[in-house]
């Protein structure tokens, strides 16, 4: 299916950010333009990422200097949706957290009045694990060691890989599983592909009925499915023409075109 009439229907852009917008530092093909164009014209877009390492100001930084409009309003991350799953797992009461991934995580989970804890040893109520780069097999340890302990343990998303402009690199869910083989058990997971990221941010750019772009199926296409918005897969990133053809009816997208730039074809733009 071409992407003619994509946009029609519809009244704003829920758009993913790693290996649709950009894939490690640097921009996909036709993502500035096609971005910039929509929102010229009066597109409302919001950016939905399951990366926890970044506060939205940071990515609004990131997305401007690549030149996509861009203020930290219209991101939507799952740092906060973690800190949000968090609270409901410890009952809405502050708790002692160990936090396994970025600084801005930890701010998030301070924020809400949780005690930060730096290891195992000091008893944590609960663990949340969220990707960062700078992780070592010494954080995924603690992690392991406070899980066994019977620490409650919430994971910020469960993306298995993430594009990078070096290739495909493994996600916070692959890390996520190390800590699980050691402990045997899963942790309960905010983020993509549960739906309340895609909602939220529909319900603060005041939109009714979205179109949501990423390219995972197991998160972008699940997650705005479940939140009852059409979809579309682009294939700049994760998945496949094949692998969305192979994929149950909750995975399947309403449209695949190859990137972002497709898009402008319904607003009569020059792609």
């Amino acid at each position: 299916m071409t992407a003619h009439g994509v946009l029609h229907g519809h009244d704003g852009l829920l758009c993913d950010l790693d290996g649709v917008v950009y894939a490690g530092g640097a921009a996909i093909p036709g993502a500035v333009e096609t971005l910039t164009t929509l929102q010229d014209r009066g597109v409302p877009v919001a950016f939905v990422t399951n990366n926890a390492s970044r506060a939205p100001e940071a990515v609004a930084e990131h997305l401007t200097a690549l030149g996509i409009p861009a203020e930290p309003s219209q991101v939507f991350g799952s740092a906060v949706a973690g800190a949000d799953l968090l609270g409901e797992t410890l009952g809405s009461q502050a708790g002692r957290v160990l936090v396994v991934g970025s600084p801005y995580l930890r701010e998030v989970v301070a924020e809400r009045g949780h005690t930060l804890v730096e290891s195992a040893a000091e008893h944590p109520d609960a663990v949340i694990q969220g990707f960062d780069p700078s992780l070592a097999w010494s954080d995924l340890a603690e992690a392991a060691y406070a899980v066994n302990a019977g620490a409650a343990w919430v994971a910020t998303n469960l993306d298995r890989s993430i594009p990078r402009g070096e290739g495909v690199a493994p996600g916070n869910g692959a890390l996520v599983a190390a800590v699980g083989h050691a402990t045997g058990t899963s942790p309960v997971a905010a983020g993509k592909p549960e739906p309340h990221l895609f909602r939220s941010a529909a319900r603060a750019l005041g939109l009714s009925r979205p179109l949501v772009v990423g390219d995972r199926l197991d998160t972008d296409i699940r997650g705005g499915n479940a939140a009852g918005f059409d979809t579309v897969l682009v294939l700049t990133g994760i998945d496949t023409r094949a692998t969305a053809e192979a994929a149950p009816a909750g995975d399947r997208p309403a449209w695949i075109v190859a990137d972002l730039s497709a898009l402008l074809e319904a607003l009569g733009a020059d792609a």
